[in-house]
């Protein structure tokens, strides 16, 4: 498998999703590709904003980041809880024409922002809406399936 997927999520306002985090980034492995992000699914990084001494400082960070996005060829976003980061990590993605899948948890109390359901077209940047891990890995079943 040649594919390689950019897992984006909530490092530190999303915290409490990082179990599910981990669990679509196993899947990813297991299934699609090589994550390059693993480490958003480690539970070692908390709502502090203090990343672990081995990230580096924030400009690493940013810059490990941007150099994953541009090596990838997949991104795979869980953009329920909102993020100023996932939503940074998207708009580069997007000038880099870079395929994105968006996965969106229905939840009553949070609405997803009209920046990422609108750029959605279908082809390119995708954003499919789950209940459960059993719908989101369905859906990167088919969405991994139309592609390459």
């Amino acid at each position: 498998m040649g594919r390689k997927i950019y897992f984006a999520g909530s490092m530190y306002g999303g915290r409490q999703d990082v179990d599910l985090y981990y669990k679509i980034i196993q899947e990813l492995k297991a299934k699609y590709g090589t994550v390059l992000t693993e480490f958003v699914g480690d539970k070692r990084i908390t709502a502090t904003c203090t990343p672990p001494k081995e990230f580096g400082t924030h400009k690493n960070i940013h810059d490990n980041d941007i150099s994953m996005l541009g090596e990838c060829n997949y991104v795979v976003a869980e953009v329920t809880t909102p993020s100023l980061g996932v939503g940074y990590e998207l708009g580069r993605a997007v000038t880099m024409d870079k395929n994105i899948l968006c996965l969106y948890r229905l939840d009553a109390e949070k609405k997803l922002s009209s920046m990422i359901q609108g750029a959605e077209n279908g082809s390119k940047f995708m954003v499919k809406e789950y209940k459960d891990l059993t719908e989101a890995f369905a859906i990167l079943q088919e969405y991994f399936a139309t592609r390459e």
